[in-house]
Parts: C-alpha cells; sequence; structure tokens
C-alpha cells in the first residue's frame, strides 16, 4: 500500500460559475467513483500554466464556456487542500497524488444556457447540470470534498 504522506498534492484549479440570478453552476459526476455526486467545473493545472488560464480552460474543456461568456469576479487568496479517502490512494490519478491543492476562481457567466455543452469534453465529465442555490453545494459535492467546497463558499460568499 501506498504511504499518503510520501505523496504531493495534484495542483488543481476549480471555477465557481454564478448566473444573473447568483445561482452556482453544478455538473453531475459521470465517473463511477463519483456518480451521482455534483461538483463545480475544475481539473489539473499544467506545468508552468497561470492559475487563472487553467480554470478558464477547465470551465471551456467541460462545459463549453469560452472566456468570451464570462466575467471572473474574484481569484483565489490561497490554496484550499483536501486529501482522498484511504480505499481511493494509489487508485485515482494514477496513483502519484495523495489529494488536491486547489485554487479557486469565482466568475458570472454571460451567456446563455444553451451556450453550455456537455459535450465539450471528450469524454463528457458530466451527464447532467442544474443551478443551485451556493448554500447547497456543501451537501451535493462527494463527502471528502465537503469542507473544501465550503471553504469556497466563505472565500466567494460576499462576491455572489
Amino acid at each position: 500500500m501506498t504511504d499518503p504522506e510520501s505523496l504531493p498534492y495534484r495542483p488543481c484549479a476549480g471555477f465557481m460559475l454564478v448566473n444573473a440570478a447568483s445561482l452556482v453552476f453544478v455538473g453531475q459526476r459521470i465517473d463511477a467513483s463519483a456518480h451521482g455526486y455534483w461538483q463545480m467545473p475544475q481539473g489539473g493545472i499544467d506545468p508552468g500554466e497561470d492559475l487563472r488560464e487553467a480554470a478558464l480552460r477547465e470551465l471551456h474543456e467541460e462545459i463549453g464556456v469560452g472566456p468570451d461568456k464570462v466575467e471572473v469576479i474574484a481569484g483565489p487568496s490561497r490554496a484550499l487542500r483536501y486529501d482522498l479517502p484511504p480505499e481511493l490512494i494509489g487508485k485515482v490519478w494514477k496513483g502519484r497524488y495523495r489529494g488536491q491543492e486547489q485554487y479557486w476562481f469565482l466568475g458570472r457567466f454571460l451567456g446563455e444556457d444553451s451556450d453550455i455543452d456537455l459535450e465539450a469534453h471528450n469524454p463528457p465529465e458530466f451527464n447532467a447540470w442544474r443551478w443551485v442555490e451556493p448554500g447547497l453545494l456543501p451537501e451535493l459535492i462527494i463527502p471528502f470534498k465537503r469542507a473544501t467546497y465550503e471553504d469556497v463558499l466563505k472565500e466567494f460568499r460576499e462576491f455572489i
């Protein structure tokens, strides 16, 4: 078994997208380990990639929303970390990471709902999407990421 303490955190950028009604975009995960849970767009940061550009890239890749449809309102004041549960250590991300170190951005959606395209990513990461009240986020996310989503909400509450 892999010792989690010996593994680094995976660098990750996330995007909290809010619409004109101050509701937050969430997508329902397709992958089996998180099936039935919802999350905001997020993903790995490429080596040398700017944090903001990584967050916008992930938004575009996962839900088809380009930077022309988003007004970035706020960026991260700090990195947020979470650890994978023991049963996932050594299994996800080819066993190279113990969890993620995430940098979150907040942006206002300037487009129409029809601009959202879950097929933009091949294969898709989400099988459904919806707009939700911000306070519902922690109960929709897979439990081991719940504290991170609570921290994202605290970080951006004044801007939503």
